[in-house]
């Protein structure tokens, strides 16, 4: 996408604090928690967030935003400029922020100030605003219901270019509906069942499977034909993401299983990866694909709190997106996270390496072995790449990202990193197991890895393999036709 144009950032900037503490105590005086040790931080959020979000996709990204001279605006200015390009139009009032307290990843209490919000956008305000636009490969609209998207001249030139570019509009029950051709807007469930009508009460949003699913479809249909968008993707938090165009029947898109608290900013990056995906000219279901696995592996990996700064205009502190996000395309952040919390809640982890090519018996009885030892099993994958230089030009059978699908499906694996490398030794230093399996005939001597293990106190072990079973036999049955 970098080749025609950087993506184009358009909405309602916030700014976004946390403050976490400690709660040991509770308030004499009322039934309260009394926080304590408050450590604050901040980051950009809302529109801001997902510009931020973005420069992570290693293509240039500008902000179109409405930005003051009160101090919250500046803060944000300085916490997007080492990564972004922003574009200020016109604020009345002071920028929104919104402060959370929290402890343990848990929000206590949050209060929100500042009424500003969008002026009109005229002069050369409008003018910068449309010329970044119009050079823009794609666009993504994230309305914070700040009154941006309903400024009629920023209308009219983010509707010229949705007949041209991908247009992904991530909308808000406050704010403006997409302009029409809009390529794919992204409600929440919530969002979409609210606006569209469809379906109210429990049975909507709280019901089973099932009923969730329906409503999605419905309301998702008819925001479609109200919005004059090409498709609407209703997100479903855990359960992934429903695709609909028309009448025809729903895509749904599952996510990965995963046990957070905190999913601030997950609709951010999944309209992130979904915008970026269309403009480099994924069709509309491998850009849904693609968003919901890039939020799962934002929360799995730790979410907004990665982007914060410990002060108002500490902006080199918040790390490089690019740095940060890298580890969303692979799994080697969930991996590491996951270890670094069963540890922590004095739990074992356990890792198993290999190619897992044709997935076997032997595999199966090996990863099961595995993972009875511990907690957790995490599975180090070798990449394609790797696969060729130790199995030759013809493997692997299966590509990675296949490979990895079918090791996630099982029950007993907890998560999957790949390495590049010839070894597993890199990605073993990273998520430091307690104990690491090999599958194989025992013969007294240590598995290269033990010296490495020592270092942080680990153990490598042997697990009787399944004599008989391997992904060359089966390759040489199959060649001859058995």
């Amino acid at each position: 996408m970098s080749a025609a144009g950087p993506l184009a950032v358009v909405g309602d900037a916030l700014l976004d604090c946390d403050i976490d503490g400690q709660v040991v105590r509770l308030c004499p005086d009322a039934p309260a928690p009394v926080l304590e040790n408050l450590v604050p931080a901040w980051r950009p959020g809302g529109a801001a967030l997902a510009a931020l979000l973005a420069a992570g996709e290693d293509i240039p990204v500008v902000l179109v935003a409405p930005l003051g001279d009160d101090e919250a605006s500046a803060t944000v200015r300085a916490l997007l400029e080492p990564h972004v390009t922003v574009i200020s139009l016109p604020l009345t009032g002071p920028l929104a922020e919104k402060t959370r307290f929290r402890t343990g990843a848990r929000t206590l209490l949050r209060t929100d100030r500042g009424d500003g919000r969008a002026g009109p956008v005229s002069g050369a305000d409008g003018a910068r605003a449309a010329e970044a636009i119009a050079a823009a490969g794609a666009v993504l609209v994230a309305d914070y219901g700040r009154g941006a998207t309903a400024d009629e001249y920023l209308r009219s030139v983010l509707a010229r270019q949705a007949a041209r570019v991908a247009l992904v509009w991530d909308p808000h029950p406050k704010g403006a509906d997409p302009v029409p051709h809009t390529r794919l807007a992204t409600p929440n469930h919530a969002e979409a069942v609210g606006a569209a009508g469809a379906l109210a009460g429990p049975a909507a949003s709280e019901g089973s499977g099932g009923q969730r699913l329906r409503s999605a479809t419905a309301a998702g249909r008819q925001l479609a034909r109200r919005w004059q968008a090409d498709w609407v993707a209703v997100t479903l938090s855990e359960g992934g993401a429903v695709l609909v165009q028309g009448d025809s029947g729903p895509l749904v898109v599952p996510a990965r299983p995963l046990a957070v608290t905190d999913t601030c900013g997950a609709g951010d990056r999944f309209a992130v990866a979904a915008a970026a995906a269309l403009g480099r000219g994924a069709l509309p279901s491998e850009a849904v694909t693609a968003a919901t696995e890039a939020a799962t592996s934002y929360l799995a990996a730790g979410g907004a709190a990665r982007y914060t700064a410990p002060s108002r205009t500490a902006a080199a502190t918040v790390p490089r997106p690019v740095t940060a996000l890298a580890a969303d395309r692979s799994q080697s952040a969930e991996a590491a996270e996951l270890a670094r919390r069963v540890r922590a809640a004095g739990g074992t982890v356990v890792a198993a390496g290999g190619c897992f090519d044709l997935l076997h018996a032997g595999h199966i009885s090996l990863l099961q072995a595995a993972h009875a030892l511990g907690d957790c099993l995490i599975v180090c994958l070798n990449s394609d790449a790797s696969v060729r230089r130790l199995k030759g030009a013809g493997r692997p059978l299966n590509r990675e990202a296949d490979r990895i699908a079918l090791l996630s499906a099982l029950d007993c694996v907890d998560a999957v990193t790949v390495f590049v490398e010839d070894t597993p030794c890199a990605v073993l230093d990273r998520i430091r197991p307690d104990i690491w399996v090999k599958g194989g005939d025992y013969d007294g001597r240590d598995l290269p890895e033990a010296d490495l293990l020592e270092n942080w106190g680990g153990t490598a072990v042997t697990v009787p393999y399944l004599s008989g079973r391997s992904t060359t036999r089966l390759q040489a049955a199959l060649a001859d036709g058995l």
